[in-house]
């Protein structure tokens, strides 16, 4: 398979993974408390819009106003107190993130209640608790505990006072807020604390938002009475928010409709600070039920002000400017440098190591200022996920699997430090939350490990044919060798004590000139596979091959009987192999004569500069291959030295004689190798003790004796050609017998 094919389907099954994992929950729990997380960290705190202030109900405050350090039980006329200041400094709308759910004496509890209706802008926190109740089917039946969630209002009559009330329910440790409630589905949809000061804050724009509701839909708009700060006064917030809520729920295309006549309006020229919240009440109520939140930093990022500021001066200041309440949302709550022990400390996104967690009133603030200025975190759309997913996917996997392991690990780490600050920038931009995780976090390791066990698996099923291939040519521990330290190729190779076999076969001239160039490749594979199993079966190592010729060697220790034995079995198989061969084919034959000899040899690396073989050398190999002259000299079909047949037994042998071969110094003794001593007929044996008699007769120049002896082996062997040489020698040596000096060898002029 080629190379971009297979990144391409590595890419694939990466992209592949990533798509599914994007389906899993575990997945968005990640994406959720993990990747939003380094978002918020990379981008940092971002400035608070200055018309949202926290005052903190804190520990600074109970020592400066002497008051007991648990917020639960300072006393209401604080809060009153408190509520006056605002509402005569003008505050657009005072929230208290504070459960007056338990009453206190009936002075402080009107005292509070007469404030909050002299301001008439203040908005209190509702309390939800679950509870278990048991139900039943219609015939009675219990089918289990059933959990319904309900909501606790302030005490009477300060509930009765407010502008309105409304749930804000975040989750404790360990979960991470990321996201809040817009409309509480558990309490019947109703509106939670963030939307109803919103709402109650853009009461100014409700105007604006009504003509346009006029002009989009006009039997819509007549659901909603024209004028907001009347419909607050007859219906109450609540009911009033709802009812707009319902317009949006009912028909799914309004928002887009509204915001397209909002887009044709000349309000944003007009009137900008309207036009944004009416752009954001359109973008609430057309909504989903929950947004996630766009965190402004560590605690005290939005303005806060301590509780006991407001009430012992007019002028607020903090640092050098003062602070101004007027037309200023307000969230009074426990806001402090918070550690995870107060009751009312949430983690988040920049929550500290040392334990330090937002409020609840500054998480409240934090909503409210998100649809102040219309900018929560907006995760992209399902589409858009699993697009950019499955790109990536396929981005990093064919990176991984076309480089290099380096080269791979630095582009992927490339590609995702630019992908990590395009997804930082754009969320930095618009609040726009593109995935992290399971790209950078998921993808790209996998496409990396996955890529470097690919091409870890096809480097070594590289190596694995490579080795296969050389083994074709070298040993497998000269593979080995040469894998482990390749610089030693020129001079690997060894010196010690084997047999070396030397093939060589009559009549290949005649074959080549028969056939064409493939036929003869083709039936040579052949001869060389019939030749080279009995030499492997036997433990022989074929190392060389010269044209029709094969060199074959056998290790061991010095004068090892055991590789000479081989080698002898060796040469008998592959003897009667050929001949089995030979019986198959036709119109040509390949006889085949074999020399064995033993001895020392070099066995290595042979060659220079650019170009090596590895075979055998030696004087050892040298005398086998002059044998094989001797072999054919004689007519003889195996022929052995006497290193190789020295205290060897189980073979039928008889001495073809001692020659001095051409080239070489000293002679050499010989044996044929006939058969297994098991496998020797009557014949053969009777005929070898002949030979050695004439052999006994010629060295002792008894040449008619010699060559009496010798016709007799021959009649008895009619294809034994052997015989016919010493007759033919006698023959020679009885009409001109060598000087007195002849040792009884016979020295060959020819190799």
């Amino acid at each position: 398979m080629p190379r971009l094919l297979k990144a391409a389907v590595f890419g694939l099954l990466v992209a592949a993974i990533g798509v599914v994992a994007s389906f899993l929950d575990l997945a968005h729990e990640l994406e959720e408390n993990s990747g939003l997380g380094l978002l918020f960290r990379l981008r940092g705190a971002k400035p608070a819009p200055p018309e949202v202030v926290i005052i903190s109900i804190d520990r600074e405050s109970s020592e400066h106003l002497g008051v007991h350090e648990n917020p639960d039980r300072w006393s209401r006329s604080l809060h009153a107190r408190l509520i006056e200041k605002l509402a005569e400094e003008g505050a657009k709308v005072i929230t208290f993130d504070v459960y007056f759910v338990d009453p206190s004496s009936s002075t402080e509890d009107n005292l509070l209640a007469e404030a909050i209706r002299k301001a008439g802008n203040v908005v209190l926190a509702e309390q939800l608790k679950a509870k278990d109740i048991s139900a039943s089917n219609d015939a009675g039946v219990f089918t289990g505990p059933h959990r319904i969630v309900e909501t606790k209002k302030p005490i009477f009559p300060v509930s009765s006072q407010a502008l309105a009330t409304a749930p804000f329910v975040l989750p404790k440790l360990p979960v991470k807020v990321n996201q809040y409630w817009t409309f509480q589905t558990a309490a019947g949809g109703s509106p939670t604390f963030p939307i109803v000061a919103f709402q109650l804050y853009a009461l100014a724009a409700y105007d604006e938002f009504f003509r346009l509701l006029e002009r989009a839909d006009p039997v819509a708009a007549r659901k909603l009475p024209p004028d907001g700060a009347g419909a607050l006064r007859a219906h109450g917030a609540i009911r009033f928010i709802k009812e707009i809520r319902s317009i949006f729920e009912s028909e799914a295309s309004m928002a887009t409709r509204l915001s397209a006549a909002l887009e044709r309006s000349e309000l944003a020229s007009r009137d900008p600070s309207k036009y944004a919240l009416v752009k954001s009440l359109i973008n609430l109520y057309g909504g989903a039920d929950h947004r996630y939140l766009n965190y402004y930093g560590p605690p005290r990022s939005l303005r806060t002000v301590p509780f006991y500021q407001v009430l012992q001066s007019h002028e607020i200041s903090q640092g050098e400017r003062p602070i101004d309440f007027k037309g200023k949302a307000v969230f009074v709550g426990l806001s402090e440098i918070a550690l995870t022990e107060r009751k009312d400390s949430f983690y988040t996104a920049f929550s500290r190591a040392d334990g330090v967690f937002l409020s609840g009133a500054e998480i409240a603030a934090t909503a409210f200022s998100n649809l102040l200025q219309n900018a929560p975190v907006t995760p992209v759309r399902p589409p858009i996920f699993l697009v950019v997913v499955f790109f990536w996917g396929l981005l990093v996997a064919v990176i991984g699997r076309m480089a290099s392991t380096v080269a791979a690990a630095l582009g992927i780490a490339a590609v995702s430090i630019i992908y990590l600050i395009a997804a930082k920038y754009q969320f930095q931009a618009d609040g726009t939350w593109y995935p992290i995780i399971i790209p950078l976090f998921i993808q790209s390791p996998l496409a990396f490990g996955g890529a470097v066990l690919w091409n870890y698996f096809d480097t070594n099923r590289e190596r694995q044919n490579i080795r296969k291939a050389l083994s074709y040519y070298v040993p497998d521990e000269v593979v080995d060798h040469l894998a482990e330290n390749i610089a030693d190729m020129r001079r690997d190779g060894q010196t010690l004590y084997g047999v070396c076999l030397f093939t060589d076969c009559a009549g290949y001239t005649t074959v080549s000139e028969t056939i064409g160039a493939r036929e003869l490749s083709d039936f040579m594979h052949r001869y060389f596979a019939v030749i080279f199993e009995p030499i492997k079966q036997n433990g022989g190592l074929v190392v060389d091959l010269k044209g029709d010729a094969v060199i074959a060697v056998w290790r061991g220790g010095h004068a090892d009987s055991t590789v000479r034995r081989q080698a002898c079995h060796a040469a008998l198989e592959v003897a009667n192999a050929v001949r089995r061969f030979n019986d198959t084919l036709e119109n040509f034959k390949l006889p085949t004569r074999i020399s064995v000899h033993a001895g020392e040899i070099f066995l290595g690396n042979i060659g220079a500069a650019d170009h090596y073989q590895y075979g055998v050398t030696g004087d050892t190999v040298n005398t086998a291959s002059r044998m094989d002259g001797l072999n054919k000299y004689l007519g003889t079909e195996i022929l052995v030295s006497e290193e190789v047949i020295h205290e060897v037994e189980g073979f039928l042998t008889r001495e073809a004689g001692t020659f001095l071969l051409k080239g070489k110094a000293q002679p050499i003794r010989v044996y044929q190798l006939l058969s297994r001593t098991g496998e020797a007929e009557e014949t053969q044996r009777k005929a070898c003790a002949i030979f050695a008699e004439g052999l006994c007769a010629f060295r002792c120049r008894s040449w008619s004796q010699a060559k009496e002896k010798f016709q007799q082996s021959a009649d008895l062997l009619r294809d034994d050609q052997l015989p016919a040489f010493y007759l033919t020698i006698c023959e020679r040596y009885k009409k001109q017998p060598p000087d007195e000096t002849w040792k009884g060898f016979v020295e060959l002029e020819e190799k």
